[in-house]
């Protein structure tokens, strides 16, 4: 077990009492549940709470920040609980920043038909039309793009010389530099400076119960831990990427997309006919080579060959990185 295992397996068994401050009465005797016990983070339900230890050396200053906007008056994010007694959103015990959350339902895997995918197109313009807090850092999107690649060169049997790994770096070598987190983002020609998820995807929204008038029928977005300023594009990018591949079909996308428009999503055009994919093209790209470079180091880890869906990840780079070729 790595130093980072052994430490996400260590907050995992003090993070119940840590957190303790962060539980509602009714919570405290609750038995707790392991959603998630990563080195990015460890993640605990206590019956209708969920408390999170985040990644060692978060700046918890930014984490704070993106805490406060979270418990601010707009609706797409989850409100974190507060401790108690002070109203603070965050604890620290023994070196470890805590967080607190109402549970929510999470999207279904096993019923991809009744994914959410209009209202996430809907929270993800709405954020993005929310006026960010003074000195929020910026979204930790291309950051992750980066740390994948990292994760890729430093996992025995996944980079090396494998086909797979260089169809990876062959793809990433066709991002600008600000899009693999190499350099600072440029601002975008739509909404600078906009309020952006930086990681957006369906496992990042909980249903609550919805009450009246809810226009998201009780869905919110969850985790703030890459929130920030920037390229609001960025948050589409995960399913344009999907799109792309082949992952998801036709209808979905239209459906995500239609919401985001409905909704008035600054990211992208707004004309009749206006293509997205003029905006939407190098996150996308971005997101591709993320998502394979990952799955790739979970195979290695796994001791398996890369599945299905890994696989055509791996394609899609391969894809990018000839015609990246094409054109030098």
């Amino acid at each position: 077990m790595d130093d980072a295992l052994r430490t996400s397996s260590r907050q995992a068994g003090l993070l119940p009492e840590a957190g303790r401050a962060l539980l509602p009465s009714a919570d405290r005797d609750a038995l707790p549940v392991v959603l998630a016990d990563r080195p990015d983070g460890t993640v605990l339900r206590l019956g209708g709470t969920v408390l999170k230890a985040h990644a060692p050396g978060t700046d918890r200053k930014a984490l704070e920040l993106r805490l406060q906007t979270a418990a601010g008056p707009q609706p797409e994010l989850l409100a974190p609980h507060r401790v108690e007694g002070t109203g603070r959103l965050l604890l620290e015990v023994d070196g470890m920043l805590i967080t607190g959350w109402p549970a929510g339902e999470p999207v279904d895997p096993r019923a991809p038909e009744r994914a959410p995918w209009e209202q996430a197109g809907a929270l993800a313009a709405r954020l993005h039309a929310t006026p960010a807090l003074p000195g929020l850092p910026p979204m930790g999107g291309p950051a992750k793009v980066a740390a994948a690649l990292r994760r890729l060169s430093g996992v025995p049997g996944a980079a090396g010389t494998t086909e797979e790994a260089a169809h990876v770096r062959a793809a990433a070598a066709t991002l600008p530099p600000w899009a693999r987190g190499a350099a600072p983002a440029p601002l975008p020609e739509r909404g600078p400076g906009r309020l952006v998820h930086g990681d957006l995807h369906l496992g990042q929204l909980v249903r609550l119960p919805a009450t009246a008038g809810d226009r998201y029928a009780g869905w919110r977005l969850i985790d703030v831990d890459d929130l920030g300023t920037g390229d609001p594009a960025w948050d589409l990018a995960r399913p344009a990427a999907w799109y792309a591949a082949g992952l998801l079909p036709l209808e979905t996308w239209q459906a995500f997309l239609g919401g985001y428009r409905a909704a008035g999503g600054c990211a992208l055009p707004q004309e009749a006919g206006a293509d997205p994919w003029t905006v939407l093209e190098v996150p996308a790209r971005a997101l591709v080579v993320q998502l394979a470079a990952l799955g790739l180091v979970r195979a290695a880890r796994e001791g398996r060959p890369p599945d299905e869906v890994e696989q055509t990840m791996v394609a899609a780079c391969a894809r990018i990185g000839a015609a990246g070729q094409g054109g030098r």
